[in-house]
């Protein structure tokens, strides 16, 4: 499987982006698929999962309630919709795949081990 993420772009504060992670060669289908973002300077850190076993999100608590995942199992996208951008949300962000993730694994990027190209996302004050 090969994963395409679009859509960043630059944005000012409280502004709102839309990312997607289109899947090519295998269907999401068990596992995960995760975004994860890394800014200058720091680690890689989750953001956002589905786990396909149930179909639960997760979400990292620096984004709860501004963030939300999406799927387009038709077209084998998954989104992430970004709202009330903070300029600490300024990273390149990452999509990932990995039929084998378990629930106590859904956090770590380690566990993942497709993934996408990357696309920038930077918000201004």
């Amino acid at each position: 499987v090969q994963l395409q993420a679009s859509g960043g772009g630059l944005v000012q504060a409280g502004g709102s982006l839309r990312l997607s992670c289109a899947a090519s060669g295998r269907t999401f289908s068990s596992g995960a698929t995760g975004w994860f973002r890394q800014a200058r300077g720091k680690e890689r850190e989750f953001v956002a999962a589905i786990r396909w076993n149930g179909g639960r999100f997760y979400y990292a608590d620096s984004v709860k309630g501004r963030f939300t995942l999406s799927r387009d199992n038709a077209k084998n996208t998954v989104y992430l919709q970004m709202n009330s951008l903070k300029p600490e949300d300024t990273a390149v962000y990452y999509c990932a795949a990995g039929s084998g993730v378990i629930l106590s694994q859904v956090t770590n990027p380690n566990a993942y081990s497709v993934w996408g190209q990357g696309t920038q996302v930077t918000v201004s004050s």
